[in-house]
């Protein structure tokens, strides 16, 4: 039998205490401040597929294929068909039903919108942010046009941009599943101290646990080219050519050079440690030599300036038109240096 004369007084109680953090909780806590509207709009940079968040603007075809030529070639080639392994743009029709598909934007790709966003928000990859949105527009409606979306007149805007019909917009659907597969484990389970976590670290997808015929990934790029090298000398030792096991003396650095160094990590080192798209690789002799040869005042130009040949394609600054002229010298000064 209830008692409600003794219950009053504790309900009474939390009352009281719920009330008490309703007004805690609704008074200021004093950490922080309010956002001001140009920090939302910093922020606020996402594209939906129907158009909403692209900021007015526009970019032709034309327009696109000069700002491409200049900023986006020297890794996805002149036609989107990518270079080395960086991604291809163009093509891939008729490919998705096979065991490896060429997925690109015209082929996979299901809406124009993350083509603009994506490459507002991350491209070139040696300068992200560096294009204007009407130059994001262009260089949008220039890879449109590569895959035969759009026609060489076509000006791409925010009105029309969510109104392109892709191919392969019907090639999504809403996947409901669960995220993971696996059963919930109620007994004899794995013990958490035991388990092995594999993860793609430094950029490398992690293939090795999978297979017993292929090298185990390694833990960073520098440990990744080193495998690679072991690989190639195992190679050439196997065809019975004479490697070359000299270890390279250190270089001493001019001070131009030293300086050279940061600017060299911050915005040179993606192409010229990889020998993308004909980049020489820095420490590589044998491809320095002959452009060390015409004189480090020619090397600078053609940095500064841009150069194209048949050794490959140097953007203007590498893509960064941020850098002054005297930082890219010091970063020349410093792959060269470190060429010799």
């Amino acid at each position: 039998m209830f008692k409600l004369p003794e219950t009053a007084p504790a309900l009474l109680g939390v009352g009281v205490l719920l009330a008490s953090l309703s007004l805690s909780a609704a008074e200021p806590l004093g950490i922080g401040r309010m956002a001001t509207a140009d920090e939302i709009a910093g922020w606020d940079i996402d594209v939906r597929p129907d158009g909403q968040g692209l900021p007015p603007g526009q970019g032709s075809v034309m327009n696109g294929e000069l700002l491409y030529e200049s900023r986006c070639a020297s890794c996805h080639g002149s036609f989107g068909e990518g270079i080395d392994r960086w991604p291809v743009l163009a093509g891939g029709y008729d490919t998705l039903t096979l065991e490896r598909p060429t997925k690109t934007v015209g082929s996979y790709w299901p809406y124009a919108s993350t083509l603009w966003d994506y490459i507002y928000r991350a491209m070139p990859f040696s300068a992200p942010r560096s294009l204007s949105v009407d130059e994001t527009y262009a260089v949008s409606a220039y890879v449109l046009y590569l895959n035969d979306i759009v026609d060489d007149d076509f000006v791409l805007t925010q009105g029309n941009l969510a109104r392109i019909e892709m191919p392969n917009r019907e090639g999504f659907f809403v996947d409901n599943r669960p995220d993971s597969p696996n059963t919930r484990c109620m007994q004899e389970c794995a013990r958490p101290d035991q388990l092995e976590m594999v993860g793609t670290i430094g950029g490398i997808t992690p293939v090795g646990h999978f297979r017993a015929d292929v090298d185990a990934p390694a833990a960073s790029h520098d440990a990744q080219k080193s495998l690679e090298d072991q690989k190639e000398e195992a190679r050439l030792r196997a065809l019975g050519v004479e490697v070359d096991e000299t270890v390279p003396a250190a270089v001493a650095l001019s001070d131009e050079a030293k300086a050279g160094q940061a600017v060299y990590e911050a915005a040179c080192v993606a192409c010229h440690a990889t020998g993308l798209a004909g980049a020489p690789k820095v420490g590589d002799h044998k491809a320095w030599g002959p452009r060390i040869d015409q004189g480090v005042s020619v090397l600078i130009r053609h940095a500064i300036e841009g150069f194209t040949g048949k050794e490959g394609v140097m953007p203007a600054k590498g893509g960064r038109m941020d850098l002054t002229d005297q930082q890219v010298s010091r970063a020349v000064a410093f792959m060269t240096e470190k060429s010799q």
